[in-house]
């Protein structure tokens, strides 16, 4: 199939009825599916969950046994969380002085981070004044769309 074939198709798919449809053609195949309430997931973004209570608790013996494991999780306050997928960087550039950082005070559109997907750099700005109380995620680590990254207070 030719791109303007598939144009076609998915205009045709588009208007009809019918909510799912799989063609294979070869070596070539396409699947359309409209219409679909669960979630989505994409094979190039790795799935990242919030831990469990059960999951916390089972870390915090070892954490407060002297060992250097631990996990952030938002506290039960107000956090800024991730308007995407993607991955977080503290600061504009290597080496360079991190846009926010625990205790700074931070105002209504100010930027507190980056977030890399598709290798688009989408500085990250704060939806209100608030206060960073913790910085829930490492630098350079991948982040889920509303995944929580500073744990804040309003002020």
């Amino acid at each position: 199939m030719d791109k303007s074939e598939i144009r076609e198709l998915i205009r045709i798919f588009d208007k009809s009825d019918i909510t799912k449809l799989k063609i294979k053609e070869g070596d070539f195949s396409i699947e359309l599916q409209k219409g679909f309430d669960g979630p989505v997931a994409y094979a190039a973004a790795p799935v990242m969950q919030a831990p469990s209570v059960a999951q916390v608790a089972a870390v915090a013996p070892v954490a407060q046994s002297g060992g250097e494991a631990s996990i952030n999780v938002a506290p039960a306050g107000l956090s800024i969380k991730s308007p995407m997928v993607g991955t977080f960087y503290k600061s504009p550039a290597p080496g360079a002085a991190p846009f926010a950082k625990v205790g700074d005070v931070i105002r209504k559109g100010q930027p507190i981070g980056i977030i890399e997907a598709m290798k688009i750099m989408n500085e990250i700005e704060a939806e209100f004044d608030c206060k960073i109380l913790e910085i829930l995620v490492e630098d350079g680590q991948p982040v889920e769309y509303d995944m929580p990254i500073f744990a804040v207070e309003k002020v």
